[in-house]
């Protein structure tokens, strides 16, 4: 019971007896007994009285803010990499923040190892004061195997799990980055409280994270989610996984970018050509061409807009879900995307249906996949803390 209780003060920050009891679903002496322990232990402290609801005001319980323990985060998508040291109160302690890291190369792994190092060396934390590493990276990632299957067995982020354990002798723990994000949302966003919810992550591709009766789906095989390669595009642009007609050809940010320098190419005016000199990542400039009020940028992020409402009428008939909740970079682009992505709704749902669901755009855009990462280190070795 420690364990499940250490995990919700990390995602709650502060509970009293009473709302453990509700969310454990133990009784209230079970609960007042391994609390009254942890508070011996100093793993846990008192931090003041919850709201009254009528009568006494309960207690509240949080960990102990100088606990020693960190989670060392890895948060890859297909060009760049943000590695993060966080506390168990979730402050950042250092950061690397769009790291270049192309995963397609043959020497990602090596490149990603060295990225560890140097955070490591940065922020001076041993290593016997983290309780876990995690991985979140696009693809076919099956994290109760720890591998990820969209690439080859002989390539060395096949079984990337293993080897960060291998060399670090810590528990790892590896998963999709959009079921992260899913996890995100679900304890910091949007989907907290809610317990039907679908979370797009829209960057370079579109991935889906399904919340089901308030827990993350995987699905048969760990792979639900693969929105992004629905068969809805009418363009014969041959899509990342080798086919046809994919969603993500023309609903990602990787689309708008292309739209807009082919615009370019035509000798279109866009000060995103200039925007794109002075940031390392297309999609920053492409925020910042929009931002200024860029016609070829907003109108290009206008045309993935409308996809992305024609994929999410087919996720709205199928799932009826109360919300929607666009996240990653893509979620910066709100204002823009959302007029789109409802046009496309009107044009494609059933109104009965549609009617029911809401459509949001997350307030954690970025930051999901990184927060989403280090919930998940949480969620398995948080217990860790007891034995160190």
């Amino acid at each position: 019971m420690e364990k499940e209780i250490l995990k919700n003060l990390y995602f709650d920050t502060a509970l009293s007896i009473a709302e453990l009891v509700k969310k454990l679903s133990k009784s209230t002496p079970s609960i007042t007994k391994v609390i009254n322990r942890l508070l011996e232990e100093k793993i846990i402290i008192e931090c003041g009285f919850a709201e009254s609801t009528g009568g006494r005001r309960p207690i509240q319980f949080a960990l102990n803010p100088s606990l020693d323990f960190y989670i060392l985060t890895i948060s890859a998508d297909q060009y760049f990499s943000t590695f993060s040291l966080t506390d168990l109160g979730q402050n950042t302690i250092v950061e690397h923040r769009d790291v270049p890291l192309e995963l397609q190369l043959a020497n990602s792994f090596d490149l990603l190892l060295s990225e560890i190092e140097r955070i490591l060396t940065s922020s001076a934390i041993a290593l016997d004061r983290l309780i876990g590493i995690g991985l979140s990276m696009p693809g076919f990632v099956n994290s109760e195997l720890g591998v990820n299957e969209s690439y080859p067995v002989t390539h060395p982020l096949y079984k990337i799990k293993s080897k960060i354990e291998k060399k670090y002798k810590i528990a790892t723990v590896i998963e999709n980055d959009s079921r992260c994000i899913a996890l995100a949302e679900k304890e910091f966003g949007l989907a907290k409280n809610i317990e039907h919810s679908l979370i797009i992550n829209l960057n370079w591709g579109v991935g889906l994270g399904i919340i089901i009766n308030g827990i993350v789906f995987k699905g048969e095989s760990g792979f639900a989610g693969e929105f992004s390669h629905i068969p809805l595009s009418d363009n014969n642009t041959l899509c990342s996984c080798g086919k046809r007609g994919c969603l993500e050809v023309e609903a990602s940010l990787n689309a708008a970018i292309k739209n807009t320098e082919n615009d370019i190419a035509k000798n279109e005016y866009s000060i995103y050509s200039t925007f794109v000199n002075s940031n390392l990542n297309k999609i920053d400039a492409l925020i910042e061409a929009s931002n200024v009020g860029d016609q070829i940028a907003i109108n290009n992020l206008g045309k993935i807009g409308y996809m992305l409402g024609k994929g999410i009428s087919t996720l709205i008939h199928i799932l009826n879900p109360k919300q929607i909740i666009v996240s990653g970079r893509g979620a910066e682009l709100g204002r823009i995307l959302n007029p789109q992505i409802q046009i496309a709704i009107n044009e494609f749902c059933i109104p009965e249906i549609a009617k029911t669901t809401q459509i949001q755009m997350s307030k954690l855009n970025k930051h999901a996949q990184v927060k989403g990462t280090a919930a998940i280190v949480a969620e398995n070795h948080i217990d860790r803390i007891l034995t160190k």
